[in-house]
Order: C-alpha cells, then structure tokens, then sequence
C-alpha cells in the first residue's frame, strides 16, 4: 500500500517536557524530574556550553544495576546517552521519514539561535506519523464516499486500496471485501490493469450490462500512474456515469432520423386524408368507410388490389385519421435485398459489421415508434424475415443488428399486396401465421375498371394538378377525347390514368386536349370491337362467351388463376377444367 506523507509544522508534535543541566550533576539532582515528572534529560557540555547528550527514565534501571545504592552520587557525564540528533525546527512533516532514517534514538530540536525548544524520540515520531496519517485517510475516505463519481486506486501489485460508496453500487462489489485484494480477483481487464502494465495514462468508453437488475450501464473511465519520488507507487482510476447522457444521445439520434424522414414526408402527409381521395362509386366509398371505422383501433389492415389503385394513399389516410403520435413510413419489401432487411428493418448498434456507422443506426420499427409501418409488396418478403416480423407483432419489442439491448416498440402494421397471399400460404411461399397476424381487417381497393364513373373526376383532377405543376394555363378537353379515355380500361388503374394526362398536358400545344393528343397505345385498345356475332348454335355460342371471359380474367388477374376464378365467380377446379377443355393459353 501507498501513502503520501501531508506536510505539518513540528509545533504541533514536538515534545516540551525536558530539563536542561550541566554535566557536572548527579544522578541525585536530577532524579526527581525523570521519575516523577517524567522528563528528559539534556546534558549541556560545562566547558563548550554545547550539548553532549541526555538521559531519560528508560536509563534509570541499567544505572542502578550498575551502581547499586550510589547510583545518587553518580554524575550524569559519565552516564549519559550520545544517540541524538541535532535538527532545526523548521523542519516539515515529510521531514518524518528522514528523522527515522538517520538512526538517532533522539532527536532535539534546536531553534536557529541554537536553542533547544523539545525533542522527539523514534517512537514519538512513529506514533505521530501514524496517529495523523490515519486521521487523513479516515478524512479522504470520508470525502471521496461524497462525491458522485468512481474512485478507486490500486497498489504497484494490483491490490485494491481505495473503493468509494460509487464504485460499490455500480458494480455491486462491496469495499470491505474489495479493499486488500487484486483487482483483477474481480474485474477483468480493467483500465486500470492495463495501465498498471502499461504505466501510461488511458482513458476510455465502455458499456456493460447490470445482471441483477438489467440495467444497461455507460460509462467514461480515466486512469494514471502514480509515482512518489521518482517511485512507480500505483494507479488511481476515476469514473463519470454518462449512462443517462448516453441514451438521451440516442434518443436524439433516433428523434433527429425521424424528424430528417418527417421533413421529406410532410408534403405527402398533409395530401393524405379520406376527403382528398377522390371518388364516389360505390366500391370505392365502401372501401373509404372501412379504412374510417378500423382506423382508430390498433388492428393491423391488409389492402388488397392492383397496382395503382391507391393502396398506399389509402394507407396515409388511416394513419392520419387514427391520430397515431408516431411518423407513417412507407416500405416498399420487393424494393430491399434480401440481405439488408434485417438492419433496415430493425436497425444496427455500433460496430455491428463492416462498413457500420461508428453510431450505429435506427432502424424502420424504432423510427416509427407510436406510428405506422406501411408494408408494400408484403408477398414478397423473404421467408425468414417473415419470422422476424412475426415475432415483432407479438411480443412488440426487437433487438437491433449486433446489439445486446431489447427495444419495445408500438407499431402499428398496414400491409399491402397484389398478390393472392392465400394461395401463397397454401404453396407454402407466405407463413400462415403472419398471414393471419396482417390480414385482421381485409380492405379491397377496386380498380379503375370497376369505378367508371371516377373516371371523369380524375381526369378533371389530374389535368388541373399537371397544368399548374408544368405552368401551363388550364386545358380544357374536347368530349370525343374524355369519351376515349372513359372507354379504356385502365389495367395500370389510377397511376396509368395520371400518367396519360401528364403526358398529353406536356405535350399538347393547343388549349383544348383532343383525341389525337392521346397515346396511340389507348386508341387502339378502345377500337377494337368487343361485340362478338355468336352462331345460332346455342352450344357454341356458349363457349366462345366462356372462352372470351375466360381470357378476359386471365388477362384482368395477370395470369392469377386463382384470383381469375373469384373475377369469374366460379370454383378455381372449374376455371382449370374449362382451361384445358378449351385449350386456352394462359
């Protein structure tokens, strides 16, 4: 153990009980004051007036054994102890080990006009050095217990000295079982054991985990050398608690990622409620109303329909209307590699793999915490992804990539397809579980096809939207021209439909759109006929009407036996009989 001596003036533990006589007294003369008072004698040199050495009662028993009963008559010259010292009294208390050091029993102290103004023996100053060296560690102790950072000090050995009431409660180690033995007994790998090899300063950031009570601890530690007189003596480590600094920072980090992504959103957000999407056929209201009605709850919501109906819009307007505290984020799955689902997903802690961000970064699920996770194509979302999800929606807490803490989360789920998920589920493409946990209210978005009567408030809309946006003065539409684009049956639905009047706004020049300002590919589509002459024959004319609404779903479904088969409302074993009966090529 180590110890630093305080500096203290001698005033305070220097010892005054003595008596100065010549040398020429007897032991009878000055028997009275070292038995009976106690004190020592210093014997002064009669002829040199200097000092020549002194007695004290410890001298009186080896006197008498010698003299016997003339012991008074002895003169003290002739028995008097030279084991002293001369020291100044402007000696300091660090001056201690030198006085123990330079082999005088006694010490006197003498003034600078050589006076004697009291003595110290060997064990005066021991017990003093200790007395008062005790006295100042049990007041270090004291003070360093107060403050509210990690102290602790180990010896040149690696044994624990000093343990504060901080280091106790952080690591759950108490300083009496602690204190006087190696730390690394303990603690692994500590700084302070590197820097007790090292013998250089080291500080660094650390994280741990609380066992008993689980709690996730940071922290800043410091280490240094401690020598003493050129004398590698030990380490002293102090520790700051930034626990609390550590998760406000990332807390910010995730609220300052969400307020990036909200910035980029707001313009889609404040376009994304019921009453702007437009449309009054009577599929679609019915949609609209079941978005309202579930939009409050927490349930999750499957959107079923082609591609461009709007499930997406639909999607932004439930989240708008239940109000949620949290952010609405799109996720298109076909859109991400397999490989980066998981940390897009759920994010990644620091260090988590190569090329990670030395901060780690937040994933979709905690950006959208108390919000929405729009999930486009689900179908096509890995198999083991799948599993992941699952487990997000049930137990509502993940963990992120390379992390060792678990984050809860309330997300609410809105998934979308233009897939036939139950026939996923039966080919085993779709987990059956996650199938049911998405799709608790089922919302069926029509396409353009079955709301011909949107058709005209869309074309309005959108020639109005695209003539602003490419600052064109507003055109009009001749009625041959709206009577086309209300005949074609849209199959990219309402994504095709704004396409095809931004195209026309951009390229006419005249203030009315006319039939010609029309891609070709619809024209053509609306000409060819669709009334077919059926022969009298009943039987035949049976089939070429099977034949061509056969064709007609397979075409509407993209190939979707299945969903061909609910267009056609008829069992998917009859479509595929009447598909090899016929010989149709799909």
């Amino acid at each position: 153990m180590f110890g630093v001596p305080i500096k203290e003036s001698f005033e305070n533990v220097i010892q005054k009980d003595f008596k100065v006589v010549k040398d020429y007294c007897t032991i009878g003369e000055v028997f009275e004051y070292m038995v009976t008072e106690n004190k020592l004698i210093i014997v002064m040199d009669s002829l040199s007036n200097t000092i020549a050495g002194y007695l004290s009662i410890l001298d009186m028993s080896e006197i008498i054994e010698r003299y016997d009963f003339k012991y008074r008559d002895v003169e003290v010259k002739s028995v008097l102890n030279r084991d002293f010292k001369l020291v100044s009294s402007d000696y300091d208390f660090s001056s201690f080990r030198d006085l123990l050091d330079n082999g005088a029993y006694v010490n006197i102290i003498i003034d600078d006009d050589e006076k004697i103004v009291g003595y110290m023996t060997e064990k005066n100053i021991k017990y003093n050095n200790y007395s008062t060296l005790e006295e100042k560690f049990v007041t270090l102790k004291y003070v360093t217990q107060q403050i509210n950072e990690g102290i602790a000090a180990i010896d040149k050995n690696g044994v624990v000295i000093l343990w504060n009431k901080f280091m106790e409660e952080r690591y759950d180690i108490r300083a009496s079982d602690m204190v006087g033995e190696k730390m690394n007994d303990f603690l692994e790998d500590t700084i302070m054991e590197r820097v007790l090899t090292t013998r250089e300063s080291m500080n660094d950031f650390y994280y741990s985990k609380k066992i008993d009570d689980n709690t996730d601890l940071y922290g800043f530690v410091q280490a240094n050398p401690i020598y003493f007189n050129d004398e590698f003596v030990g380490v002293v480590c102090t520790e700051v608690d930034i626990t609390d600094a550590t998760k406000l920072s990332q807390e910010l980090e995730v609220a300052n990622d969400r307020l990036a992504y909200l910035e980029d959103e707001v313009k889609s957000l404040s376009k994304s409620e019921f009453d702007q999407i437009l449309g009054k056929s009577y599929p679609f209201e019915k949609a609209k109303n079941i978005a309202k009605q579930v939009a409050k709850t927490n349930s999750s919501i499957m959107l079923n329909g082609e591609s461009g109906t709007g499930k997406e819009v639909f999607a932004r307007a439930i989240h708008k209307y239940s109000e949620r505290e949290g952010p609405f984020i799109p996720v298109n799955c076909s859109a991400i590699p397999q490989e980066l689902f998981e940390s897009e997903f759920f994010g990644y802690a620091p260090g988590a793999f190569t090329g990670a961000t030395k901060n780690g970064k937040s994933g979709i699920f905690e950006l959208a915490n108390n919000g929405t996770v729009f999930l486009d194509e689900i179908g096509d979302m890995p198999l083991n992804m799948q599993v992941k999800l699952l487990r997000v929606l049930q137990e509502r807490e993940f963990m992120r990539v390379g992390g060792r803490e678990m984050i809860k989360v309330n997300v609410r789920i809105i998934s979308a397809t233009n897939k036939d998920l139950k026939e996923m589920v039966r080919e085993e493409k779709f987990r059956e579980d996650l199938f049911y946990r998405l799709n608790v209210v089922e919302i069926k978005l029509p396409p353009l096809r079955e709301r011909n009567e949107d058709v005209g408030i869309l074309i309005y809309h959108f020639l109005e939207e695209q003539c602003k946006e490419n600052a064109k003065p507003f055109l009009k539409i001749s009625k041959e021209a709206f009577k086309v684009l209300e005949k074609y049956r849209w199959k990219g639905n309402i994504r095709e439909l704004k396409n095809t009047i931004e195209n026309m706004v951009v390229l006419s020049s005249r203030p009315t759109l006319e039939v010609d300002d029309i891609p070709e590919y619809i024209i053509e589509a609306v000409k060819k006929p669709t009334n077919v002459v059926y022969p009298m024959d009943l039987n035949r004319a049976i089939e070429i009407l099977e034949i061509n609404k056969i064709n007609e779903a397979l075409e509407m479904s993209k190939g979707n036996k299945s969903k061909a088969a609910k267009i056609l409302n008829i069992p998917r074993t009859t479509l595929y009989y009447k598909i090899n009966q016929y010989d149709i090529d799909n």
